[in-house]
């Protein structure tokens, strides 16, 4: 297995690649501001990206927002790029864990993975892109089971709210809990609220490439079950929360031989006037995303298209401040001392997982507590290396734990 502690050829623990983007700059600010989790109360991180003087002026930034000056003579540097494979294998040789926040996905993030797999650094990223994810179980589980390295993708607010709240409303529940639906509410405070356009940008060219997810998912063999709406303003979640929580139960079904839950997700978009917007704006994007003029239209103009959801910019830090989430669970199954092969769910269960904000805030503090979960835990994680959810690579860790002293918490209602 690749090893989780550093050495004289592997000296840090955590490098943050894609540091200088709008996400990799809080994911800096948190490495920074945990550090002192990591193994025996230290972390060695490093910082990597295309261009030194922006990572330069990434570390400057988080020194002066954390107050913590050190950081500019502490962090190291190292110059990467997705487009030069040996700069990549020099990184990633350096790494216990490489913290890849290099989106949209689906154009970077595959040499990271296979760089990592091939020099036995292990991986995880905050992508919400079905496709990227599920080709990367694809195409390097195998790979990445015989060297013992873990790669483990959607480590943010897409997916690990959604796939650890799943396991904890099974965990909570006394007796089999066979299904679990979800309902997202996001609130923004009196500054408003938006999210940066990368995600925007990753949203268009998953849907223009739709077919591929739907040719990717007949190789898996995927069974989507069908699912009552909640009775208020909500839809179906079209993010990758679905997706990835399914993957989780079919890898607990099948290697840990637990009992499977099936997974709905639904968010709430508030009241009738949003209704009209999601409508309109719904089906302008669905037309413009099928042409490459529209796809440019959308991507150059994300505000307009959105509605302000979405902004070059992204929101400020007092805009992040006032946001947050709330995921409601809502599940049933059979309480102990009843027979599942008889009659119907006799039990429910309502939990709750709320955070702060939900890219830039919640986001960062997921996919730095499963880096350190990864670094002190590693004899919980699965048995050998390969793609993993982050249900099925911490189901038996304490990340929950973890989350809920960092402002991620779950309860049960």
């Amino acid at each position: 297995m690749a090893s989780f502690s550093t050495s004289s050829s592997r000296p840090y623990h955590i490098i943050i690649f894609g540091a200088s983007g709008f996400t990799g700059q809080f994911v800096v600010e948190e490495v920074a501001r945990t550090a002192s989790e990591g193994p025996k109360g230290s972390l060695k991180w490093a910082v990597a990206g295309r261009n030194r003087t922006k990572l330069e002026k990434v570390v400057e930034q988080a020194a002066g927002a954390l107050s913590m000056p050190e950081l500019k003579s502490e962090v190291d540097i190292l110059v990467a790029d997705v487009g030069d494979l040996d700069s990549l294998a020099a990184m990633c040789k350096q790494a216990v864990i490489v913290l890849s926040c290099v989106g949209p996905y689906r154009f970077f993030g595959d040499p990271v993975v296979k760089s990592c797999v091939e020099n036995g650094a292990h991986c995880i990223d905050i992508s919400g892109e079905p496709q990227f994810l599920e080709s990367m179980q694809l195409n390097y589980h195998d790979q990445a089971a015989e060297k013992g390295v873990y790669i483990v993708g959607s480590c943010g607010f897409d997916s690990i709210p959604a796939d650890m709240g799943v396991i904890y409303t099974r965990d909570q529940f006394k007796g089999t809990l066979t299904a679990v639906e979800s309902f997202l509410t996001a609130s923004a405070g009196p500054e408003g609220g938006c999210i940066h356009d990368g995600t925007w940008q990753s949203a268009i060219y998953g849907l223009a490439d739709s077919n591929k997810l739907r040719s990717l998912r007949k190789k898996f063999e995927f069974v989507y079950p069908r699912y009552n709406e909640l009775q208020q303003y909500a839809i179906p979640f079209m993010g990758t929360d679905p997706s990835v929580v399914k993957r989780t139960q079919r890898y607990l079904t099948e290697e840990l031989k637990e009992s499977p839950v099936q997974y709905g997700a639904y968010v709430g978009i508030g009241g009738i006037s949003n209704i009209f917007k999601l409508v309109f704006a719904g089906l302008m994007f669905f037309f413009l995303v099928k042409f490459s003029f529209g796809r440019n239209l959308l991507i150059k103009f994300p505000e307009f298209f959105s509605f302000g959801f979405f902004s070059k910019a992204g929101p400020t830090r007092k805009q992040m401040e006032g946001s947050s989430f709330r995921f409601i669970f809502i599940g049933e199954g059979y309480t102990e001392g009843s027979d599942p092969s008889e009659g119907k769910p006799n039990g429910k269960i309502r939990t709750l997982v709320k955070g702060p904000e939900v890219g830039y805030v919640a986001t960062p503090i997921a996919m730095v507590q499963a880096a350190l979960t990864m670094l002190n835990e590693s004899d919980s994680l699965p048995n050998t290396g390969g793609v993993y959810t982050p249900g099925a690579t911490f189901a038996k860790t304490t990340l929950i734990d973890r989350l809920n002293k960092h402002g991620i918490q779950f309860s049960v209602l």
